[in-house]
C-alpha cells in the first residue's frame, strides 16, 4: 500500500502532462492560410508583414492610384538556401476594393505581373476636403483557389 501511495503524484503528473499536449483547435477563429500575399503598392518597406500599410498622397491631389500587387508564393524550395520561397504574380485575379464602411469602390481584375489599380478621388473615399492626417481605411477582398482572403490598408493625406 505504502509503495502506491507513493506512486501516486508521478501518474497524477504524468497524466497531466498528457492532457496538457492535447492540442485543442481554437473555438473561436476558424482560418485558413490566406492563399495570396497582398502588397499595398506605396506603403512603406516592410508593409506586406505590418497590419495595416499606410500609403500617403498629397491632400491637393486631384486623383489617388489605389494599387496592389498580387503574389503567390511558391514554398516547394523552401528547404533549399540557395533557392528559397518564390513569389509569382497572380494573373485574371478579381478583387473587390471597398471603404470600411462597406462602400463599394470598385472591382479590379490583376494584370500579367498580378498588378491591380484604381483610380479615385479624396470625395470618392469619402474625404470632401482632405487635410493633412484625413484617413480613409480600405479593404482588398477576393478568392483564390476557393479560399477567401480579405487584406486591409489605409490612405492618409499629408
Amino acid at each position: 500500500m505504502k509503495n502506491i501511495k507513493s506512486l501516486f503524484p508521478y501518474l497524477l503528473l504524468a497524466l497531466s502532462l498528457g492532457f496538457v499536449a492535447c492540442k485543442e483547435e481554437d473555438p473561436f477563429l476558424d482560418r485558413d492560410v490566406a492563399p495570396v500575399l497582398v502588397d499595398i503598392v506605396g506603403a512603406p518597406f516592410g508593409a506586406p508583414i505590418a497590419s495595416e500599410p499606410t500609403v500617403t498622397y498629397s491632400a491637393t491631389a486631384e486623383k489617388l492610384t489605389l494599387s496592389a500587387r498580387l503574389l503567390e508564393l511558391d514554398k516547394t524550395n523552401i528547404l533549399d538556401h540557395t533557392k528559397g520561397i518564390d513569389s509569382i504574380p497572380v494573373p485574371n485575379l478579381a478583387i473587390k476594393i471597398t471603404l470600411r464602411t462597406g462602400a463599394v469602390l470598385g472591382e479590379v481584375t490583376s494584370d500579367a505581373q498580378g498588378l491591380v489599380k484604381l483610380e479615385k478621388t479624396w470625395a470618392d473615399l469619402g474625404v470632401a476636403a482632405p487635410k493633412a492626417g484625413s484617413i480613409t481605411k480600405i479593404s482588398w477582398s477576393g478568392s483564390h483557389k476557393g479560399i477567401a482572403f480579405t487584406r486591409f490598408s489605409q490612405v492618409q493625406a499629408n
